[in-house]
């Protein structure tokens, strides 16, 4: 056991800027996973993540001559904050090199902090060698990330207060990792005073740098890197967290974006509180640990990271969150192309809520139908679902884990209707009831031929429904009675321009 890292997390200079945050009990999650799970908030820091207690220790114990250079660092966002922070507090000239890809509400707080933001590259990599240039050209102090002893003595401090905060045995705790310095810091504490706890560290597999450096039992370089956990998007770790962590860590863990964002929805469920992907990779990582070995009834700690997330990337999350939460399929279906057959289909789902339906009219012959369907039986649920509509003589095909669907197929369904004659075209607004959507088709009958519809449920009490149906001239104000008999909010749409030029 590294005894001198011991002593430097004793004794890091870190409450100058941070607070001892709070461990937190995650009541609903813990009901639902039937563990006592607690969270370890470190998303409530002022800069909204741990990162200023490392930066802050490090800052500190500079020499004179260091500071007066003036600091740089490297960082896809927190260390920025943390960097820039400590510069304000100990009057530190402060520069920080930023991936392009860093979002703006991190940049902007660096700049809020008296810090001088570049941006610079596409991954943090390519931002910390420009870094080290301008240390060799501009003589700066440069201030790493995670590569640095008071850097993983400062995150430490996390795993000092997590002991004094639950002296109680701990069976597990997991923790994110970018660089590794987190990791380094806080399990070298917990296992010199509690090693019978098992530590877990948890990384986005596609940043999978210490899951690799582990395997291979050295450092690897990853070719490239994705940027969904931009904070912790790195592609090599750093050596002394990595000698560290291989005294200190059990296991590691890779989760997807689905798994993260349905970890996001978990904390915001129990916390109200938004973290950011590389702030809810532990919890993700902690609900897989717990799934894989069917653990009940211990407790269990993730660190919630960080929470600077982009609002605009709000959307993603939730689209994903259903998804990583088994709540969601979405299915490819044909049916045939002919009045009825969208209402015999609805019925064949059930009582089964539906998240969304994109469809456009191509033939005469079959239909392809894009629909998301609500589960609450997870994956037994969509596997019978599937048997069910093969049963009921329905081509489908689960598009639930297709990543090229989820990004981007669901929001391209449809084009030009060619061949689909007499057309019109309505906006609609359902109550977001069970049979909202079966009452509209009731109501239309086997009479009028579905030739688009589109239709997305976004968590409110109305749905907005785009709907074409094929109606001859002579039917036009027989139609528009059964509209009105709908009592649902309606408007034709036939001459709006973008349906003109895009979908009719």
């Amino acid at each position: 056991m590294n005894t001198v890292l011991i002593e430097k997390i004793l004794t890091a200079r870190v409450y100058d800027v941070a607070v001892e945050t709070t461990l937190e009990p995650a009541k609903a999650i813990s009901r639902r996973l039937n563990n006592k799970i607690f969270f370890k908030r470190e998303d409530l820091q002022r800069v909204f993540s741990f990162k200023l207690r490392g930066a802050f220790n490090c800052m500190y114990q500079l020499s004179d001559k260091e500071k007066q250079r003036g600091v740089i660092a490297a960082s896809a966002g927190n260390h920025a904050q943390g960097v820039a922070l400590a510069g304000s507090r100990l009057n530190i000239k402060t520069i920080i090199v930023m991936p392009q890809t860093t979002p703006d509400i991190k940049v902007e707080a660096v700049k809020a902090l008296g810090g001088r933001a570049i941006l610079y590259g596409s991954s943090y990599d390519e931002a910390y060698e420009y870094a080290c240039e301008l240390v060799k050209s501009e003589g700066y102090t440069f201030v790493h990330p995670f590569d640095d002893i008071n850097v993983i003595a400062g995150q430490g401090t996390i795993g000092m207060e997590l002991l004094r905060q639950h002296p109680d045995p701990i069976d597990a705790i997991f923790i994110p990792v970018g660089g590794g310095g987190l990791i380094a810091g806080v399990a070298s504490y917990i296992k010199y005073l509690s090693p019978s706890t098992y530590i877990v560290g948890v990384e986005h597999e596609e940043a999978p740098s210490m899951t690799e450096a582990f395997k291979q039992g050295k450092r690897v370089s990853l070719e490239q890197v994705g940027t969904f956990a931009d904070g912790a998007a790195v592609k090599l770790v750093g050596a002394s967290p990595f000698k560290i962590a291989r005294d200190v860590v059990d296991e590691m863990i890779l989760v997807s974006t689905d798994e993260t964002c349905a970890a996001i929805k978990d904390v915001f469920e129990d916390t109200r509180t938004l973290l950011e992907p590389a702030g809810a990779l532990a919890t993700a990582g902690m609900k897989k640990y717990i799934a894989k070995n069917k653990i009940t009834e211990q407790t269990l700690i993730s660190i919630t990271s960080g929470a600077n997330i982009n609002f605009d990337r709000l959307r993603h999350v939730t689209e994903r969150a259903e998804l990583g939460e088994q709540r969601e399929a979405l299915l490819a279906v044909t049916i045939p192309e002919q009045a009825g057959s969208f209402k015999r289909f609805c019925e064949a789902l059930g009582n089964r809520a539906i998240t969304e339906f994109n469809y456009r009219y191509a033939d005469d012959k079959n239909a392809q139908v894009f629909a998301g369907v609500k589960l609450s039986g997870g994956n037994v649920e969509k596997e019978n679902l599937l048997e069910s509509l093969k049963e009921a003589n329905y081509a489908a095909l689960d598009l639930s884990d297709n990543e090229l669907s989820k990004v981007h197929l669901r929001y391209m369904v449809g084009g030009h209707g060619h061949g689909a004659v007499n057309e019109v075209l309505y906006r609609f607004i359902f109550p977001e009831r069970p049979g909202a959507l079966l009452h509209f088709l009731d109501s239309l009958g086997d009479h009028w031929n579905i030739s688009l519809f589109h239709y997305r449920n976004h968590g409110s009490d109305f749905g907005r429904v785009l709907v074409g149906i094929q109606v001859e001239e002579s039917e036009q104000a027989e139609f528009r009675q059964l509209l009105d008999n709908l009592e649902y909010d309606w408007k034709e749409e036939s001459n709006n321009p973008a349906y003109q030029l895009f979908l009719q």
